[in-house]
């Protein structure tokens, strides 16, 4: 039965590869092939990380957006500004002037996602009081959803039914607008500003219901920075504002820190957070209350739509958050939660990936293929053969994707031995 093709916004333009192998060795997944001289990526295997967007020297992926455009196809416009937005302008006075900014663009109102992380920092303060599962896991991030929806199925269950930050947004910021300007929800559009393509894929592959599109910082960064210094409107200025703890979840540790409770782990970078999802599936971590894990490396700050270098931005945002904290009580006394039931959703299910056969007898025969290649190939993992490692070049070559020539030292072996051929021949003469 083929897989359902699932959206991805990270997308490659093949005309611009070269064959240069930097994501292959890079991808935290084993995604990405290279055959003929141009990069292919398996998309079910693919969590949209944006890490071979980062790193490709010759711009070759990139990660698809929604752009401004689109938010016109709807009458009213509602801006949802990740906390890593703040980030992206030195020395702005308050995140007011951000907000001021997005609506001289063509938004109708904002909403702070910094807010709806506030919400959903406390529901996990109250759900981490009730629940028997260690660790409980954060859904914060898309990208390790899917990772662990792909790699660590068994690990589902302790992934937090919470909703996003994001998704909190659009739904309060919907209902908001619409009581106050008597408009059906239907007609009004919520558009996140993202930092990642991992949040762009989570709100058009299907389980998104409150979020429109997804529009990239970088992007939109141009069309802001021109419109910080204009007057910021009272309205504004009389918004429910976010806690500096909201702000703060553009950071790595940044939800642990808002939980106020000690048995937390915050980890960054992707491959990081495998490693310690490994341990947390092998049991070494059972006596942790909450993990923390973030597909970028410094958080949210660090993603691969960002404009800012992620660690001017920390710095940043360091300064904004100093700011804040001076009237935060306030902000926070002013926060009130819509109910439990709201925020939570139906448990995550295992993300179809790829097998070796339908039929189990065939899996176990192509399997043990697998295994006897792997172990005539040198284990060096040098990805010239197009494949990222030789254990994966062995299930190329199994599934027929591949040949055992397409490994260099196989096929220096087979020329050694038709030259010791020909001079075998030659003498015989």
């Amino acid at each position: 039965m083929p897989i359902k093709q699932l959206y991805h916004s990270v997308k490659l333009e093949k005309d611009k590869c070269v064959g240069c192998t930097t994501c292959l060795k890079r991808c935290p997944m084993e995604c990405i092939r290279v055959r003929n001289g141009k990069a292919s990526i398996l998309y079910e295997l693919c969590i949209d990380c944006g890490v071979c967007v980062q790193i490709c020297p010759h711009h070759a992926k990139v990660a698809q957006t929604d752009s401004i455009n689109s938010i016109f196809r709807f009458e009213h416009r509602i801006a949802l500004p990740a906390p890593t937005l703040y980030g992206q302008f030195r020395n702005v006075p308050s995140v007011d002037n951000v907000m001021s900014a997005l609506l001289r663009i063509g938004f109708n109102d904002v909403f702070e996602v910094a807010r709806a992380a506030d919400i959903v920092s406390a529901t996990m303060r109250d759900l981490l009081k009730t629940t028997t599962v260690r660790p409980l896991i954060s859904s914060a991030c898309p990208a390790v959803v899917a990772l662990i929806q792909i790699r660590f199925p068994e690990l589902l269950p302790n992934v937090a039914n919470v909703l996003s930050p994001k998704e909190v947004a659009a739904m309060l910021a919907k209902k908001e607008y619409s009581k106050a300007h008597g408009v059906p929800i239907e007609e009004i559009g919520a558009f996140f500003i993202t930092p990642c393509p991992a949040k762009m894929a989570s709100i058009h592959s299907g389980r998104s219901t409150y979020v429109d599109g997804a529009i990239s910082i970088q992007d939109i960064y141009g069309l802001l920075s021109s419109n910080l210094k204009h007057e910021v409107p009272e309205f504004i200025r009389q918004k429910p504002h976010a806690s500096w703890q909201g702000v703060n979840w553009a950071n790595y540790g940044g939800e642990c820190a808002a939980l106020r409770r000690n048995n937390l782990l915050s980890v960054d970078g992707i491959h990081n957070v495998i490693h310690v999802l490994e341990e947390i599936e092998n049991g070494r971590l059972d006596d942790l209350e909450f993990f923390e894990g973030s597909a970028c490396t410094g958080g949210c700050v660090g993603g691969a739509l960002v404009f800012e270098n992620p660690f001017v931005a920390r710095n940043s945002l360091r300064k904004l958050i100093e700011r804040m904290q001076v009237g935060d009580a306030q902000a926070a006394a002013e926060l009130e939660l819509p109910p439990d039931e709201v925020l939570m959703m139906q448990p995550w299910g295992p993300r179809p990936s790829i097998t070796l056969s339908d039929n189990i007898s065939d899996a176990i025969t192509m399997m043990d293929k697998i295994e006897g290649l792997t172990k005539t190939f040198k284990g060096l993992d040098c990805g010239s053969c197009g494949s990222p490692t030789c254990r994966s070049l062995a299930e190329d070559i199994v599934k027929g994707y591949a040949t055992e020539l397409d490994c260099v030292f196989k096929l220096k072996e087979k020329v050694e031995a038709l030259a010791r051929q020909m001079v075998d021949l030659t003498n015989l003469y």
